[in-house]
């Protein structure tokens, strides 16, 4: 993942404007199929039954969303799709069953917007991974807006606060409405539409549910 994705301001695209991540339609799976094989049904189906899980509690989502997506294997954009930087949809990640560190995020991000956690409490964070000594993606979610936010990640798969998680250094972190930098604390700096790559995803989700 390169970390110069603050790029060119795109045309206005939401995240909003997609139906239910449930309401798959037919000719999706049957395009997901031919790319992936035969077993995309199953995996997609297997997805759906995640998102309507009932648990009650917003913990018992996180818990369960970061288990689902983490149990996916890792691969790297250049062997997955060829490409050295690919932020999959998580229609994508999960009929092909592999993802990196942003597809991981991604996949959390929108699956947890679609069982009920409010955007405001979600932040897809850009940070530095001191221990790998590479740049990285997590999930972060924020309980109230001045707690501590809870880190998941698919390096490490345990749910903890961001205090517990010394070898991950902040840059950005962004949500479907806002940009926040490390140096701006909690004060937003701008829009998503800022980032070239985000843009892209949400254009091709929006393709994903127009067919």
């Amino acid at each position: 993942m390169k970390g110069n994705v603050l790029l060119c301001i795109t045309a206005a695209i939401t995240a909003t404007a997609f139906a239910g991540l449930a309401d798959l339609p037919a000719r999706l799976i049957e395009t997901m199929s031919e790319r992936f094989g035969p077993q995309v049904p199953t995996r997609l189906a297997t997805w759906r039954k995640h998102l309507s899980q009932p648990e009650e509690s917003e913990e018992a989502r996180l818990t369960s969303s970061n288990r689902f997506f983490n149990a996916i294997p890792y691969m790297r954009d250049i062997d997955h799709w060829k490409v050295e930087d690919y932020w999959a949809t998580p229609v994508e990640t999960v009929s092909s069953q592999g993802a990196d560190c942003e597809d991981y995020a991604i996949g959390k991000y929108f699956s947890l917007k679609e069982r009920g956690i409010p955007v405001e409490k979600l932040r897809i964070a850009y940070v530095r991974h001191l221990r790998l000594n590479e740049p990285h993606m997590v999930l972060v979610y924020y309980p109230q807006p001045d707690a501590e936010p809870l880190v998941l990640d698919n390096t490490d798969r345990e749910l903890k606060p961001a205090s517990r998680r010394p070898d991950l250094v902040p840059v950005y972190s962004f949500n479907d409405d806002d940009v926040w930098t490390e140096r701006s604390g909690n004060r937003s700096i701008g829009s998503p539409r800022q980032i070239r790559l985000w843009s892209g995803l949400l254009a091709r989700m929006r393709r994903e549910y127009e067919m």
